[in-house]
């Protein structure tokens, strides 16, 4: 990746600590990562680490405690809570363990509803969700709610209402963690071939080191730090 592009995600010499009564936690310790545009990366590193933290801090649902965070080289830490959510909104999407779906849409609705809330109109965004969920191999469940789908399809779902606003940034948090790992290896590889096709840059935290592998980078955490795996 050419590094006169700006990194569609930056963050730098970032910090993050919580206080437990007498006791100070250091999850992130002046942390550095650039993400360039179509870049996929693994972030890998056990439990209690620090990975969501730095998801979340990434996606501009945690603000540092030092440090700051760049999206498309603009920063982000001194913006006001609306225009954060804005740029939530717009430019990045989210995928977690649990897919978080709203029981009473239809698949397809919930894919839809993102769209209508940023506003597209109920006929392009039902357009654009039927599109992406048949991609990813659900066209013939797209009536069906969440109750009425495995949990393969599901997470399917989920992927699609992450990228249905067609985010610059996609952070996924453990998306195949809940499955066995023949759903998981489906569900990855549908992952793959949407990252593929519309150029997502994304930020992946994993334990799954056969997923990590498939990825453009591998990075941990190691002392509050990000350091590049080979």
């Amino acid at each position: 990746m050419a590094e006169q592009e700006t990194p569609v995600i930056f963050l730098h010499q970032v910090e993050r600590r919580y206080h437990q009564g007498d006791a100070t936690l250091e999850i992130l310790k002046r942390a550095e990562l650039a993400v360039w545009p179509g870049q996929s990366i693994a972030l890998v590193a056990p439990s209690g680490s620090g990975k969501s933290t730095l998801l979340h801090i990434a996606g501009l649902l945690e603000q540092p405690d030092a440090g700051e965070v760049y999206l498309d080289g603009a920063p982000t830490t001194g913006l006001s809570d609306a225009a954060r959510t804005r740029l939530r909104r717009n430019a990045i999407g989210f995928v977690y363990q649990a897919h978080h779906l709203l029981p009473e849409f239809s698949a397809v609705e919930n894919v839809m509803l993102p769209q209508m809330i940023r506003g597209l109109s109920r006929k392009d965004a039902e357009i654009r969700a039927t599109e992406l969920l048949s991609y990813l191999g659900l066209g013939e469940r797209l009536t069906h709610r969440p109750a009425e789908l495995s949990g393969g399809e599901q997470q399917r779902v989920a992927i699609a209402r992450a990228v249905s606003n067609v985010p610059r940034l996609l952070l996924a948090d453990e998306p195949t963690g809940n499955l066995d790992p023949h759903t998981s290896d489906h569900v990855f590889h549908a992952l793959r071939q949407l990252i593929k096709a519309s150029g997502l840059t994304v930020v992946l935290a994993t334990h799954n080191m056969e997923i990590a592998a498939r990825m453009d980078r591998r990075v941990t955490l190691r002392e509050g730090q990000i350091v590049e795996m080979a």
